[in-house]
């Protein structure tokens, strides 16, 4: 007899069940991860890349995500959650020039591992659902700049919006530098600091 049985009350296969869900759970979350990793780098990455480094066939991924842009929409979905979970644990009272430092050196670190995803995503998701992984990263800088304007930190004479486009076009720049080698992703934190807090002296 198998050591394996059925808990009382319990229908039987169940067990057998239970193993396929938690095989599912894994492909999942390997196939995310691979699609996280490869979009990074390569927003055009194929589904047949992104299955082979997850460990995965082809049809056991499409089993999972009917489409790219399914993938994608998950991928994408949970870069948003974790990018406002980290900022939300991020301390920005004090002096504006110091939050947004270390804003800054936070946002670098998301942005070299999940911005090249909204580029991936850009020309499949619809435009509102690309705005929300900007919208709440962008609020934060918005205040702080606005602090910053507010007690002479930061220059006032130009857009707010275009001070923080200048920021992502920074995090984003300094990310694709990395991947080319032209600087390492030690370095980049603080050349993003120090570049941009040059650009919005007062």
């Amino acid at each position: 007899m198998s050591g394996a049985q059925n808990a009382p009350g319990a229908p039987a296969g169940s067990g057998a069940d239970d193993r396929k869900r938690a095989d599912a759970r894994r492909n999942i979350e390997a196939i995310v991860e691979a699609a996280t990793r490869l979009l990074a780098v390569d927003p055009d990455a194929s589904v047949s890349e992104i299955a082979k480094v997850a460990g995965v066939g082809r049809v056991t991924l499409y089993g999972h995500f009917a489409t790219r842009t399914t993938l994608l929409r998950e991928v994408v979905d949970r870069a948003i959650d974790q990018t406002d979970r980290t900022l939300a644990g991020v301390d920005f009272d004090g002096a504006p020039r110091e939050a947004l430092g270390r804003l800054l050196e936070m946002s670098w670190q998301l942005t070299h591992r999940f911005g090249a995803l909204v580029v991936a995503a850009s020309g499949t998701l619809p435009p509102e659902e690309i705005r929300r992984a900007h919208d709440q990263p962008a609020e934060r800088v918005r205040l702080l700049l606005e602090r910053g304007r507010t007690d002479g930190s930061f220059r006032a004479d130009m857009p707010i919006e275009w001070q923080i486009s200048v920021i992502q076009a920074v995090l984003h720049g300094a990310s694709a530098a990395v991947h080319r080698g032209e600087i390492t992703a030690d370095e980049a934190p603080e050349l993003v600091r120090s570049t941009v807090l040059a650009a919005l002296a007062g």
